[in-house]
């Protein structure tokens, strides 16, 4: 990772096409986020301030995020002072993790005023907080830090703004004569992170592995510095050693797989868009995750118990051996015995069995009362063969809930909760307004050769693309005995490609992600059934073909429509 000064430089330089650009509308998440619609140079953009501990940016966004009902009190200052305005500039504040943005717009009454956005991009300590700098005051931010917590600077609404404290380094734009020497010298990119601002080892690294292909280390710095200002010269993306990578200019240190990307944007989309996203969920279906994963553990322990009480069951054929020897040798027994050896007249080696006897019991009433626990036995047993197949069924039915929570988005979640309270299992929750029934929006692709193809992320979800948005003939995909989705391709005669693309979507969104050669069944629509009574999600299929695909991620990017 990356997303250091020189990163900084190149964001801002991108930023610029939204200057003179109006903010239409601005929405917060979570409480980690703020997106802004900007109408700019004839385009709708969407700007995502992150101050996520682990994937803290500022970009320009492709992905769409769902907004809460109500908006949180720090997004509801930002529309009342931003919603109009238009922005003036993108900044870098010296070389810093950094940007400003400042914004025309007016107040209450229709005055004129300048706000500015500052995003600080500084790990668990970066922030977004909203400034007049006419009084160079704090309106608002995103997270507040009272002077108890921060000694150097507290930010909160009223006090005046104090940029992160000067790191007392060399500026690298401005060629000094003691930067130029760090230049010359240089061996480790601890000497360069440490005395030049901006740089991240990352970075450093690369440079030094430039001066080994010159002898002019300053030209090659220039150079270098030049690629950061014009906003990247070979956006990419470098995955090597189980880690990834990413810079505006081309990671030639690196070995491992490379992207290319069109826009920083694209890069940061790619690399923290999913890791965010799962992280949202977790954050708005935590207690469902908690919820499933503890109803799931009773289930199989439920299951453990009908197990010892079906083997106890299974003993029902050594009553009825019992009654019966008892009743066949009844006038040769007296009452009082403890226990009789008596010959088992079944076993083809006539060996003789124990039976212990209940010493208060004529031999016809122990007889009866082994009749009687063969009886009781017998009918255990069903109960318990029943109960073995219904748990089974449940725990089955919450693993793909837990597996559909694992891959869901937030809107995914949504639909799940509803699920779960349509069939009784969870309450409802306490709400003022009644809440409008959406119909399920199962996620669409598009195959290379141009057909669509869409994808159930929950049962309802599921259930929805299966029955009620494809047509018989289109053709339908689920991995074979694991728990996944349906996918759909809404063509009756699918190309090669756009089956095994499906097949890999099939594959990417069940349990078998990771996994390699994933078995996933294909047939036409009409021949897939819902029994009677069946749980969300659940179908059964004939005349079916299987394919064995590995999931691959760029694939599933490059489909998403």
């Amino acid at each position: 990772m990356a997303f250091d000064g020189l990163f900084t430089i190149a964001m801002t330089t991108e930023l610029q096409q939204l200057v003179t650009g109006r903010i239409s509308k601005i929405h917060q998440p979570n409480a980690q986020e703020i997106l802004m619609h900007i109408r700019a140079q004839g385009q709708n953009f969407k700007l995502l301030f992150s101050v996520h501990p682990s994937y803290s940016r500022v970009q320009i966004t492709n992905e769409t995020i769902d907004n809460p009902a109500q908006p949180p009190l720090f997004c509801m200052v930002l529309r009342k002072h931003l919603e109009g305005g238009i922005i003036q500039s993108v900044k870098q504040h010296e070389t810093d993790r950094i940007i400003i943005i400042k914004i025309q717009s007016k107040n209450e009454i229709g005055d004129d005023i300048t706000r500015e956005i500052h995003m600080e991009v500084m790990g668990r300590h970066s922030n977004l907080l909203l400034i007049d700098p006419t009084r160079n005051l704090i309106l608002e931010s995103i997270k507040h830090l009272s002077p108890s917590m921060n000694s150097y600077r507290t930010i909160l609404p009223g006090q005046p703004y104090i940029a992160p404290p000067a790191q007392n380094k060399h500026h690298p734009l401005e060629y000094s004569e003691a930067l130029l020497n760090v230049i010359q010298s240089a061996n480790e990119s601890k000497e360069i992170v440490e005395q030049i601002s901006g740089f991240s080892p990352l970075h450093a690294k690369e440079l030094l592995h430039r001066f080994q292909n010159g002898a002019n280390r300053v030209e090659i710095y220039k150079e270098y510095m030049k690629e950061f200002e014009q906003g990247g010269a070979a956006i990419q993306i470098v995955e090597s050693g189980g880690k990834t990578y990413y810079s505006p200019n081309e990671l030639t240190h690196l070995d491992g797989d490379k992207f290319r990307e069109k826009t920083l944007g694209d890069l940061l989309d790619r690399v923290y868009f999913a890791k965010a996203e799962r992280d949202r969920v977790k954050q708005q279906a935590g207690d469902l995750e908690r919820w499933l994963q503890n109803e799931l553990n009773k289930l199989k322990l439920k299951m453990k118990k009908l197990q010892k009480d079906f083997e106890q069951a299974e003993k029902l054929d050594t009553f009825q051996l019992y009654g019966e020897l008892l009743m066949a040798n009844a006038y040769a027994l007296e009452k009082g015995l403890k226990e009789v050896e008596l010959v088992n007249y079944y076993d083809e080696d006539q060996k003789t069995v124990i039976i212990p006897l209940d010493t208060r019991k004529t031999p016809t009433q122990n007889a009866q009362s082994y009749y009687n626990r063969y009886t009781k036995a017998k009918t255990a047993l069903q109960k318990i063969e029943q109960q073995f197949e219904i748990t089974k069924d449940d725990i089955a039915y919450f693993e793909l809930l837990l597996q559909q929570v694992m891959q869901a988005s937030p809107t995914d979640i949504e639909e799940i909760r509803e699920e779960l309270m349509e069939q009784g299992l969870l309450k409802a929750r306490a709400s003022k307004k009644k809440k409008k029934l959406l119909k399920p929006t199962p996620e669409k692709f598009i195959a290379s050769d141009g057909t669509e193809i869409s994808v159930g992320k929950n049962n309802k979800q599921n259930d929805f693309v299966t029955f009620k948005l494809a047509k018989k003939s289109d053709t339908w995909l689920h991995t074979k005995d694991i728990p996944g989705s349906h996918v759909v391709i809404h063509s009756d005669d699918p190309s090669e490609v756009a089956l095994l693309e499906a097949a890999n979507l099939a594959a990417y969104f069940s349990k078998a992600r990771d996994s390699a050669s994933v078995p996933v069944d294909y047939t036409v629509i009409k021949q897939v059934k819902k029994p009677s009574g069946a749980k969300p999600g659940f179908v059964i299929y004939f005349e079916q073909t299987t394919l064995f695909v590995t999931p691959d991620e760029e694939k599933i990017r490059q489909m998403k429509k």
